[in-house]
This record gives C-alpha cells, structure tokens and sequence, in this order.
C-alpha cells in the first residue's frame, strides 16, 4: 500500500490525502486466467489419459477373448485325440491330417504311457510339467494351427478308471461289497493347452483343462 500524506505549514498540521493500491487489476486477471487454464488442461490430460487407457485394455481384452476362444477350440481337438486312443506318432499324424500343420512331437513311448498309464509308471522322459514354451518341442505333445492361432497340447497328468469299451485300456476298479459288481470309474486326463496368434505372438492365451473319459 502507498500512502500519500502532505504537511499543512500553517495550521502544522498531517492530513491523509489518499490511498492507492499497488494491485494491477489487469494482472490478477491475468494470474487467474493462467492458473483456471493449468487447470483445465491437466483436467483434459487426464481425460485423454482415461479415454487412451480405456481403449488400450478393451483391445488386449478382445485379443485375449480370441486367443481364449482358439484354446477352447484346441482343447475340443485334444478331446479327440484322447478317444482315438492312437499311440504312434505317425498314425495320429495321418488320422488329424485335415488340421493345417499338424505335428506330433511326443515318442510313441510317451504317447502310450500318458493315453493308457498312470502318470506315476510314464517313463522319465514323458514332459508333465504344465508349462508350455512354444519355441521348444519337448515341452508339448503337439501343435497344430487353428484359424490363425497355433496351438500346443499336452497331457500333463493321468488319472486311471475302467469305464472305457476300449480292450487296449488298462483296467482297474474295486469291487463293492454289497452287490459285488465293479463299480465305475472314470480316466481323468489333466491337459494343458496354449494357444499364440500366428501373426503376433504376444497375442495369447493358456487352459488347463480335465477331461474326464
């Protein structure tokens, strides 16, 4: 604040003669003009921010759905498999040849032990580990392509039953001792299916999937 007094000679006497102030109407103005409009913009940044972030995620979900999707559609493919009860590499090969690439990486040996034995009696060198990289063959029983995704399966864990017609299957049961008749029991195949976009492997998703049989 600035004041402004003069000195009266005669009467000897101060008198106030006024006030002004120092403040520029014009520069508060314009300090608030500059601070509402920081403001503001952080404001939009932030929306854009939102809006940017929103997308992102809804695309990933999408591509995710789809990758998902394929694997439902590879674990249907691994039903079959299972049923056909085929334990030569070669013959399973021939039999799901309609399906684009389709490649047995599993031995013979491993095919019988997890179609038709408990996991405790696979030999050593069966892979039951759930994890599944798809740049090595040994840590999947097979691959195939399916609407642009490619698919690895794997059966990681077998559980033995004696429902199954099929003579080839090893049998076990226990007797009930009220009627004295095998009671039924189910196989349980525990797989493992990944699926990665052809084109963007980033673009993936993984099942475990049990199958009962």
């Amino acid at each position: 604040m600035e004041r402004m007094i003069t000195y009266n000679r005669t009467k000897k006497s101060y008198k106030k003669i006024t006030i002004t102030s120092l403040w520029n109407e014009k520069g508060v103005a314009l300090v608030m003009v500059l601070i509402i409009s920081a403001i503001s913009l952080a404001m939009m940044a932030g929306l854009l921010y939102m809006i940017t972030s929103g997308t992102q995620i809804s695309g990933l979900e999408r591509r995710y759905k789809i990758a998902r999707e394929a694997g439902i559609g590879g674990g249907g493919i691994a039903y079959e498999i299972i049923d056909s009860r085929i334990v030569t590499a070669a013959s399973l090969a021939t039999e799901f040849s309609y399906l684009s690439t389709f490649t047995v990486t599993a031995t013979d040996a491993c095919l019988n032990a997890k179609l038709l034995t408990k996991t405790i009696d696979w030999p050593i060198t069966c892979d039951k580990s759930v994890s599944i990289n798809p740049s090595t063959s040994t840590t999947y029983d097979m691959s195939f392509i399916l609407g642009g995704y490619t698919i690895y399966g794997k059966i990681v864990d077998t559980v033995l039953g004696n429902t199954s017609g099929d003579g080839d299957l090893i049998r076990s049961g226990v007797v009930t001792t009220e009627n004295a008749s095998v009671q039924k029991m189910p196989y349980f195949y525990t797989v493992e299916v990944a699926a990665q976009s052809t084109n963007s492997p980033s673009e993936r998703a993984k099942l475990s999937i049990l199958y009962q049989y």
